[in-house]
């Protein structure tokens, strides 16, 4: 049917050289406050609104369509940009860790109510012509938090990727935790295999001790232990996929009669038998801040008296500091990470984590923080992942490889910035008399 209306009734739609000029402004304005970019944004027409005055940007925010803008910032949020970065509505061409960066800066940008009005009209202006759902949807766990059934759901969710995408980019162990660095210039092998020997080396472990290892992965940590120190080591996890990995891995390696992986809670681990000596790393992550009281109980039942439980995990730091900007209170009502990452996730401080396990009995022996570490291993991931892009595809879908791609950049940037801090803990459960039969140095640690 015909339009009837006069001409000056009709809504125009506007041109596409309007909409390149408002979201020139829209650009110009948000990085006003900027001072010197060292980076460049390109429109879908291949302008450039903003570039660094030395002409090298360390990175590119490519805009891809009119409507990418209004899916990045209305409303104002750490979900809305993760979400229109996996959906492809802008990309970022070149150091994707130091992009991360913005996530400081758009928090804390000031604006006054005339020019968050303006800007939200701008916005409003632009289409909503982009992408409404993806092969890999964000997950809204349900029931109790941190239940038996919701804690399987959700690690799960994450490490349900088949095995083979994350043997793209890990280290030939499969290690996904922190590496360890002597110099900060070994490659990422070395690095992990100088993680596993400075664990082994904290446990004191001695040849037919039974070592648990809480939240096992790939079963790394398993075979290093047996191979190098004699132990029989068992490993939980709840994810399908690494118990067939690592049960493969350790057939090949001829331990079947020394290692063993269980699908288990580690709330549901028999203590009728303690073991000698305990180790989780990258485990604390997924059980909660209420929990963790439950956690370090059950880990003291599973330790025979004299035995080790070396704790490695991500910990919060200034927790305690408030969101000073509405800014930052948006930023933090949604988290892309709690979203398509970690559901459920928390991060506590140190000093909560280690009053939790001294709660239940546990002597802390030693802390060592690794949070440089930390960053430059999630910067070798990231850099094999961006390698392997093509390959990653056979295996995962482009919105997934994506979201892989920006969490490890953006929790790289974080440890770099002591945004969050990872630590290892040694506890001792003491024997009779409080004898820990611990050496008197740490100079076993370090032995050539």
């Amino acid at each position: 049917m015909l339009d009837s209306r006069p001409s000056s009734d009709r809504v125009r739609s506007p041109s596409p050289a309007e909409y390149l000029a408002r979201a020139d402004s829209i650009l110009k304005r948000i990085f006003a406050a900027y001072g010197r970019p060292d980076f460049a944004v390109r429109l879908w027409d291949g302008s450039y609104p903003i570039v660094p005055p030395d002409g090298r940007p360390r990175f590119t925010l490519a805009i891809n369509h009119p409507g990418a803008l209004r899916r990045m910032f209305l409303p104002p949020s750490e979900l809305n940009l993760g979400e229109a970065f996996i959906f492809g509505d802008y990309d970022i061409e070149g150091d994707i860790i130091a992009a991360a960066g913005l996530m400081d800066y758009f928090p804390r940008l000031r604006l006054s109510v005339g020019e968050i009005a303006w800007l939200a009209t701008q916005l409003l202006s632009l289409p909503r012509d982009f992408a409404a759902d993806t092969t890999r949807p964000g997950l809204r766990p349900r029931g109790e938090r941190h239940s038996r059934q919701r804690d399987r759901e959700t690690v799960q969710y994450h490490y349900e990727v088949p095995s083979e995408f994350y043997a793209l980019w890990l280290d030939r162990g499969m290690n996904y935790s922190c590496a360890y660095f002597q110099l900060g210039e070994e490659d990422l092998d070395v690095a992990q295999r100088q993680k596993l020997e400075h664990l082994c080396r904290k446990l004191q472990l001695q040849p037919g001790e039974r070592l648990l290892d809480i939240g096992c992965g790939w079963g790394g940590l398993l075979i290093y232990a047996a191979q190098n120190y004699g132990v029989d080591a068992t490993g939980i996890t709840l994810s399908q996929r690494q118990m067939e990995w690592a049960q493969q891995r350790i057939a090949e390696a001829g331990l079947s009669q020394h290692c063993r992986v269980v699908l288990q809670d580690y709330r549901d681990v028999l203590t009728d038998r303690p073991f000698d000596k305990l180790v989780s790393v990258g485990m604390v992550e997924h059980v909660g801040a209420a929990r963790l009281p439950d956690y370090f109980a059950q880990a003291w039942r599973l330790l025979k008296p004299g035995g080790l439980f070396l704790n490695h995990g991500i910990a919060s730091l200034k927790s305690h500091q408030p969101p000073r900007t509405l800014g930052q209170r948006l930023f933090q009502r949604d988290s892309f990470m709690q979203r398509y990452v970690f559901p459920d996730g928390e991060l506590v401080d140190i000093h909560e984590m280690l009053r939790a396990a001294e709660g239940v009995g546990f002597e802390v022996r030693d802390v060592e923080s690794l949070r440089e570490h930390y960053a430059l291993t999630l910067r070798h991931w990231v850099r094999r992942l961006e390698a392997r892009h093509t390959e990653a595809l056979k295996y995962v879908d482009e919105p997934t490889y994506r979201v892989w791609r920006l969490y490890m950049a953006g929790c790289s940037h974080s440890f770099a910035r002591s945004r969050i801090g990872i630590y290892q803990a040694l506890l001792s459960k003491n024997a009779a008399g409080g004898v820990s039969g611990l050496p008197w140095t740490r100079a076993h640690l370090y032995r050539s």
